[in-house]
């Protein structure tokens, strides 16, 4: 009925979990006669600096360059896994993709459904929602339509003078390390003048040492 979907919601029963270097793969069964595959992602090990460790194609290496601590798809927040095991019914939300052909469901929030009442409150929040919104065709006025392109010109304005702010920064960050570059170029370049009139000057000084003490032995 024309309504942007952003998020999914279902109840159903974990019948398999299959467990990959990068992510985890929770199967759900919710009684509608299709099974989906759940996709919990696993947070990436990285450095003091924030960065993930380098690594090569050899076996191990990419399993060690993940942590098993699971993350929500879009904040990343931490997400606990160890109940998620064959048997239990959750409560999935995520957003939706595809992977050859197949729709997946991208994890974003999970819990565990406690009993058949809880499970019941789903269903009956789900129906509901179906009736009152989904089920009444999402349009925009043309006063909606024209608000919402303002706001989307206004935003890509912001969008733009952002970027040229972080451009500015970065025009001044160059010429800081340029003149520091300089000033460092100028100061090696002095003390290089200095160290050669020292050098100069203890040349001549050793020189005529010598010709006063030839002179002197003389």
């Amino acid at each position: 009925m024309n309504h942007p979907i952003r998020f999914v919601s279902l109840v159903g029963i974990i019948v398999a979990r299959s467990e990959y270097p990068t992510l985890t793969i929770l199967t759900v069964d919710d009684s509608s006669g299709a099974i989906i595959d759940v996709i919990v992602l696993k947070a990436p090990i990285t450095d003091d600096n924030g960065d993930q460790p380098v690594r090569s194609d050899r076996g191990g290496d990419l399993q060690s360059a993940y942590a098993t601590k699971h993350v929500a798809a879009t904040n990343k927040t931490t997400v606990d896994t160890n109940p998620l095991v064959p048997g239990v019914v959750v409560q999935v939300k995520g957003t939706l993709s595809t992977f050859r052909g197949t729709m997946q469901v991208q994890l974003e929030r999970v819990a565990v459904v406690q009993d058949t009442n809880a499970e019941m409150r789903f269903l009956d929040q789900r129906s509901r929602y179906l009736v009152e919104v989904l089920s009444v065709p999402w349009s925009l006025t043309e006063e909606d339509v024209e608000r919402l392109r303002y706001e989307a010109d206004d935003e890509e304005e912001r969008l733009e003078e952002e970027q040229e702010r972080i451009k500015r920064r970065q025009r001044r960050r160059i010429e800081r390390e340029e003149k520091d570059q300089r000033r460092i170029q100028k100061l090696w370049e002095r003390e290089e003048r200095l160290r050669a009139k020292e050098a100069l000057y203890s040349r001549d000084a050793g020189a005529k040492f010598m010709r006063d003490f030839e002179e002197r032995k003389v």
